[in-house]
This record gives structure tokens, C-alpha cells and sequence, in this order.
């Protein structure tokens, strides 16, 4: 797969933005200097053209005439290249014209209004005409009603030369500003992605015998990388619990299949030590059923809790129907209470109505179980159990509450864990082996609940769930 680099992205990005600046600058600075040097050169035309209108004056025989003194004419605007100019009445009676002057200029005169440009070979004009201009220069005090047409027109090379060196001066600047901009784009990015690239350094220092990220200190002073850094380091946390509770699990399962494996092949030698009667090999066999069917709890209880971490992880997929929880409570004491008979604890089951849930019954059922399993446990002989079933809001909640010792305070964020049992022993006789509560909160968290214990030492325990439900 083809890589990429941030690096040349950003660089790229800033050469082409600064590259779009200068080519918008140098076309502003190209329009504007046009338009102002137009409306100079139109200002410029139009003062020559009143001049060649002063030259316009009366003659001195009887009937008055106009007559134009043509060797007062200014000369041209751009040395080499005549300006053009005609002076006519609006009848249309030439009275002036210089000796350039075209005779299809009507044809050339290509604008709108008064302004017009036009070609006369190589070289371009730019004319001007000026309508119903009087008589400047009239006869004695006797007022005129004579009226002039003035057109004049003049080479636009030299201002034609000035935008385009106009151009390429803004263009040059615009050129040395985005080398320098280039550069310090370059410079700056690099300086800002080194801290990223030592924090991909010190992450791919991270194995199963390191799991500390190690960011740098202009790493942690980067805001942008402040949210990765935590994430990165949230994350790293995470794998490294799962990575140990992994080990953690296959120690403790292989502990506890070793047990039960010794003592099933401790009989069956014993019963080919020596030879036995039948009712000795009978004893011998069925000692060794209830060892296999220990054995057969620990591996459904594995299989169930791998099951549903799976599932709560998103890799395993179900159909699943409303279900009351009210009622697989009630499922879940009817089973417990012989149990809680035997050692005399009385099982009290509270519900405030229907609390519904997109859930299996048997799952939901195994996890009351668990709890009510423990809460009868560790209750004293003639005590209580309190099975609360309510709603507040969007949430469903069941507690599990007990009169037994309680559980210290550092007990209680590892009474999940798999094979953690309060007491240091591993003997059968404490009851079950560690996995029940460990799979009761991946349930509870497959169905986007969670379970949380409070406890005090001589107060009892209390295990509340909560979970989304549909009212």
C-alpha cells in the first residue's frame, strides 16, 4: 500500500494557498493599477482635447467663421507615435483634423458612450470624444450659439507598458514572499510535527514487558496531542489489565482444573492399586463422577463467561426478545430457595411493577442467581435477603442486598475478577470457584448495564445493576 506523509500534505497545502495568494494579488494589483492609469490617461485626454478646442476661434472678416490655429497644437503624449484629433460641428462640418488622422475611424471606434478604443496597426488608441463644447475663444462679448464635436485619441503603449510592469514587480514580490513563506512553512511544520513524531517513538517502545507510554514534554505541551496522548495511554492501560487478567486467567484455570484432575486420577489409581470388590470399585467410580462433574461446572462456567465477554465485545450476535425482569427474578429465587431454606435465610423479593428488557431470560436468570447465590452464602444462619426490583427514569435497577459480614473496602474492586474469592483459600468448601460474579458483570455489560457493590464491614453487601430498559 502506497504511504503518505502529513509533512508533504501541510507543505503542499501551504504552497498552493500561497501560490493562489500571489496569483490574487498580482491580478488585483494588475486591475487596479490598469483602472487608475486609464482614468489618468481619460483625465489626460480630456485635457488635450480642451485645448484643442481653445485653438477654435472666430475669424476676423465680416461673416463670422471658425478657423482653427493648428500650429498652436500640443504635441503628442507619447514621443514618435501622433495623437489623433478632430474638431467638427454637431452638423457635422469638419473644421479641424490632424494629418494622421484615419478615414475609417468611425468604422475602428469600438466602445460605449464617449470612450473608445482601436487599433491603427500595430498600435492601439484610446479616444475620447467630447460633445456640444463651446466656442472658447468668442468674438468681442457677443455670445456664440456655435457648439464643437471633439474627439481626440491617443497611444496606449506607454500605459499598456506600465501595468505590465507593474505585474511583474508585484509578481516578483509575490514570488519572494512565497519562498519565504515556503520556508518558514517548512520550518514550522517540522518543528510542530516532532512532537508527534516522538511520540510514535516512545510508543513503539511499548511491548508485553513495557506498557508505559513515555510521550515527551513537548508532547504532553501540545494541546492537539493531548487528547491522543490520553486516549493512547487510556488504551495502553486497558490492554495492559486485559493482558494480564488473560494470564491472570489461564494461571488460575489451570490451578483449578489441576485440582480437580489430581484428585479424579488419585482414585482411579487407588482403584488399581490393589484388587477391589465390587461395591469398593463402585464407590471408587462414583467418587470420580462427582470429581467429572466438579470438572464439568469449571468448564461450563469458563465456556459461559468467555461467551459473554465475547458478545459484550460486539464479535457475537443474537436475537433477542422483551423480557421481564420482574419475573426472572422470581425464576431466579424459586431456584435459590432451597438452598436459603437449608441454611435458613429468608429471600424477600420487592418489585414496583414491569421493568422490560431487550434480553434472554436465562442469561438474566443465571445473573440473579449468582448474586442471590453469594448473598445466601455469606448471609448467617436465620438472616434475610432483599431482592428489590424498580425504575427511575430510563434506568431499571435490581439490588441484592444481604446481612452478611460485608466485604472490606479493599476487597471490593476485585470481588469481579475471575477466581478472586475473599478468602486466601482455594478449598471446594468455600463454595464455587471465582467465576460467578465475573460472569454476572460481563452480562450486565453485554446489555449496556453495570453492576457496582457497596459494602461495610458488619453492615451486609449490596449489589445494585442498572439497566437500559424500554418503559
Amino acid at each position: 500500500m502506497q504511504t503518505t506523509s502529513i509533512q508533504r500534505r501541510l507543505i503542499a497545502v501551504v504552497v498552493i494557498s500561497q501560490l493562489l495568494l500571489a496569483a490574487g494579488l498580482v491580478s488585483v494589483a494588475v486591475y487596479f493599477t490598469r483602472r487608475q492609469l486609464r482614468n489618468a490617461f481619460d483625465v489626460g485626454l480630456q485635457g488635450r482635447a480642451m485645448s484643442i478646442a481653445a485653438l477654435v476661434r472666430y475669424s476676423e472678416e465680416e461673416r463670422p467663421s471658425l478657423i482653427f490655429e493648428g500650429d498652436l497644437v500640443p504635441p503628442s503624449l507619447q514621443p514618435g507615435h501622433p495623437d489623433l484629433y478632430e474638431v467638427t460641428t454637431p452638423g457635422g462640418r469638419l473644421i479641424a483634423r490632424s494629418p494622421s488622422w484615419p478615414q475609417d475611424l468611425d468604422a475602428r471606434w469600438e466602445g460605449e458612450g464617449d470612450r473608445a478604443e482601436f487599433s491603427l496597426g500595430p498600435e492601439k488608441y484610446r479616444g475620447l470624444r467630447l460633445q456640444n463644447v463651446p466656442v472658447l475663444d468668442r468674438e468681442g462679448d457677443k455670445p456664440s450659439s456655435d457648439f464643437l464635436t471633439v474627439t481626440y485619441a491617443a497611444p496606449t503603449a506607454e500605459m499598456s507598458r506600465a501595468v505590465v510592469h507593474a505585474g511583474i514587480y508585484t509578481g516578483l514580490a509575490s514570488l519572494l514572499l512565497l519562498c519565504i513563506a515556503v520556508f518558514l512553512a517548512i520550518w514550522a511544520v517540522r518543528r510542530g510535527l516532532k512532537p508527534l513524531a516522538d511520540l510514535a517513538a516512545s510508543a513503539a517502545q511499548i511491548s508485553t514487558s513495557n506498557w508505559e507510554l513515555r510521550p515527551s514534554e513537548a508532547a504532553q505541551r501540545t494541546s492537539e496531542l493531548a487528547p491522543l496522548t490520553q486516549a493512547m495511554t487510556a488504551m495502553l492501560d486497558g490492554l495492559h489489565r486485559a493482558f494480564t487478567q488473560q494470564r491472570e486467567f489461564l494461571a488460575n484455570a489451570a490451578h483449578e482444573l489441576k485440582t480437580p484432575v489430581a484428585i479424579l486420577k488419585s482414585t482411579l489409581q487407588s482403584l488399581l492399586q490393589l484388587p477391589r470388590t465390587a461395591e469398593e470399585y463402585r464407590t471408587g467410580l462414583e467418587d470420580a463422577l462427582d470429581d467429572m462433574a466438579r470438572l464439568e461446572k469449571l468448564l461450563h462456567s469458563m465456556l459461559r463467561l468467555a461467551r459473554a465477554e465475547q458478545w459484550a465485545a460486539g464479535n457475537l450476535r443474537r436475537d433477542l426478545e422483551s423480557v421481564d425482569v420482574a419475573a426472572t427474578c422470581q425464576m431466579a429465587v424459586a431456584r435459590l430457595r432451597p438452598v436459603a431454606d437449608e441454611r435458613h435465610v429468608k429471600i424477600q423479593l420487592n418489585t414496583d411493577g414491569a421493568v422490560f428488557l431487550q434480553a434472554d431470560a436465562d442469561d438474566l436468570e443465571l445473573v440473579w442467581s449468582n448474586l442471590l447465590q453469594n448473598a445466601v452464602r455469606f448471609s448467617p444462619v436465620g438472616g434475610s435477603v432483599q431482592l428489590r426490583v424498580h425504575a427511575n427514569g430510563q434506568r431499571g435497577y435490581v439490588e441484592v442486598h444481604d446481612s452478611g459480614p460485608g466485604i472490606p473496602q479493599s476487597e471490593l474492586p476485585h470481588v469481579f475478577e475471575r477466581f478472586h474469592r475473599g478468602d486466601a483459600s482455594r478449598a471446594r468448601n468455600t463454595g464455587g470457584y471465582g467465576l460467578g460474579l465475573a460472569i454476572s458483570k460481563a452480562l450486565i455489560e453485554a446489555y449496556g448495564g453495570s453492576i457496582t457493590p457497596m459494602s461495610r464491614v458488619g453492615e451486609g453487601t449490596t449489589m445494585i445493576v442498572s439497566l437500559p430498559f424500554k418503559p
